[in-house]
């Protein structure tokens, strides 16, 4: 009955708990995104701050000012640059799904309908003209949904900015202001935050500084590296093979390489399968040489690149960035992960205790009444 009453008593201590985490990230961590943002960015600019009040002699406040004034104007310069370009080439691909499905989609499935006419044509004649009137339907009516599609994503696109840019401004303003202010009085806060925290609080939070900026940070880093690799690789690959629009398709293709498990393969293998249907062999062998390529140089770079990876197993990775996706959105497809990477680490090094690392020992008793 004890057993039973401490383990009722810990499963609602946990429940409670994780019902707490959830409401923190779900409701709480949007609302203070822009200060912890803010924050975030004052502690990378902390070097930069200091160099800029060593070798220009300047005060701390107005280093910090200046720093914060030169990141921010690079930081929104570039994405400005980027997010102008990335929309206007989502309007271009958007608008040409059309020519897109009747050029690449449409002629797969009229292939896939004359070897199903081939095959029904040996068994029954009669439901030859049938199937055939049916299929040409059926595709028919996928081209009118994907052009319908087409503009209703152009109109959503446009009415998404509309709406969201007023929130975003805010938002960003507000993380702009705080980071200023932040980056000023860094010191200050951060000793106050300290002295708040036991112990055995500042223990626990010394090692989560350490992993993610010792470990998690350098991971990421190597990874982002790797990514850019495989971005020039698809693109020098891709208008050699005289693909249209290689970069972009090239950039799609290296961020979803990001995904575990799946990777370039589950763009490209489909993607040159499709064009073997269709007839192309020889765009599906390049692709499918292109995809090797890039397959052999991944195997080799990564070990170099990546000392130590996030070391959760590819189906928690999976499962934790599908569960952080469908409770936290985009911020938890990544988010999740990460953090039960930073629980793992934890629990490794003693931190916390979560769960067992090793099998208990078999106790003395057992030993000696198994021996004969």
């Amino acid at each position: 009955m004890e057993k039973r009453i401490r383990f009722i008593i810990n499963i609602v201590y946990f429940a409670l708990l994780l019902l707490l985490i959830f409401f923190g990230c779900k409701y709480a961590l949007p609302l203070l995104a822009p200060f912890l943002l803010a924050f975030v960015i004052a502690y990378l600019l902390r070097r930069p701050v200091a160099f800029l009040e060593k070798h220009l002699h300047l005060p701390h406040k107005a280093a910090a000012i200046l720093g914060v004034l030169v990141f921010y104007s690079t930081i929104g310069l570039l994405l400005a640059l980027a997010i102008i370009k990335l929309f206007s080439a989502a309007q271009t691909v958007i608008f040409q799904l059309p020519s897109l499905y009747n050029t690449y989609i449409a002629p797969v499935l009229m292939s896939i309908s004359d070897i199903a006419e081939q095959s029904v044509l040996q068994m029954d004649p009669a439901l030859v003209e049938s199937i055939d009137r049916i299929w040409i339907q059926f595709v028919q009516s996928i081209g009118e949904i994907i052009s319908s599609v087409s503009v209703s994503l152009v109109g959503g696109l446009s009415s998404l900015l509309a709406t969201s840019l007023p929130g975003l401004f805010i938002k960003l303003l507000l993380m702009i202001i705080s980071t200023f202010f932040i980056a000023v009085d860094y010191r200050k806060l951060t000793h106050f935050i300290l002295r708040q925290l036991s112990p055995a609080g500042k223990h626990i939070l010394f090692e989560i500084k350490q992993y993610i900026v010792g470990t998690l940070f350098v991971c990421i880093r190597s990874y982002a590296l790797i990514m850019s690799i495989t971005f020039v690789e698809l693109a020098i690959g891709l208008s050699i093979i005289g693909v249209d629009r290689a970069v972009l398709i090239a950039l799609g293709i290296a961020v979803f390489d990001i995904l575990p498990v799946l990777g370039t393969g589950g763009i490209m293998l489909p993607w040159a399968a499709i064009r073997a249907l269709a007839g192309d062999y020889r765009m599906a062998i390049s692709l499918f040489v292109v995809y090797l390529i890039i397959t052999v140089i991944r195997n080799i770079i990564e070990p170099k690149i990546v000392g130590q990876q996030i070391g959760l197993h590819p189906v928690v990775t999976l499962i934790s960035m599908f569960v952080g996706l469908q409770l936290f959105g985009a911020v938890g497809l990544f988010g999740l992960p990460i953090t039960l990477s930073l629980l793992r680490n934890l629990n490794d090094n003693g931190t916390i205790h979560l769960y067992r690392t090793t099998d208990d020992p078999e106790p003395q008793e057992a030993k000696t009444t198994n021996q004969p």
